[in-house]
């Protein structure tokens, strides 16, 4: 067998393929206002609460750090970043927990 032939066989019979196949997608339930640079604004827009919500930046970029907090839907997280180009070189790091504690994270780009 070829190589990926090989994979999507050992994939197929996995008890990991049929975990997989049975969950429901999630779509990260935030959109990131950028239009009021240097503060921007991160938007709830989805349909639960989530919970434990932080912001990191990783890269040269200077931000205060938000202390966790949950976001209702509708609900912003206002944060004043700042850079010498964030677009080069920059990235923010939010991490939040869903209401039946599934942590996720999500990387955005400026």
């Amino acid at each position: 067998m070829r190589g990926r032939e090989l994979f999507l066989e050992c994939v197929r019979g996995s008890e990991a393929a049929h975990t997989v196949r049975g969950m429901e997608p999630y779509r990260v339930p935030f959109a990131f206002d950028r239009s009021r640079a240097p503060r921007y604004r991160l938007l709830n827009r989805g349909v639960e609460t989530v919970r434990g919500v932080t912001a990191t930046l990783v890269g040269p970029g200077v931000m205060p750090a938000p202390l966790p907090r949950s976001l209702a839907p509708g609900d912003a997280l206002e944060l004043d970043i700042r850079g010498e180009d964030l677009a080069l070189d920059t990235t923010l790091v939010v991490r939040w927990l869903r209401p039946n504690g599934d942590e996720y994270l999500w990387r955005v780009a400026f």
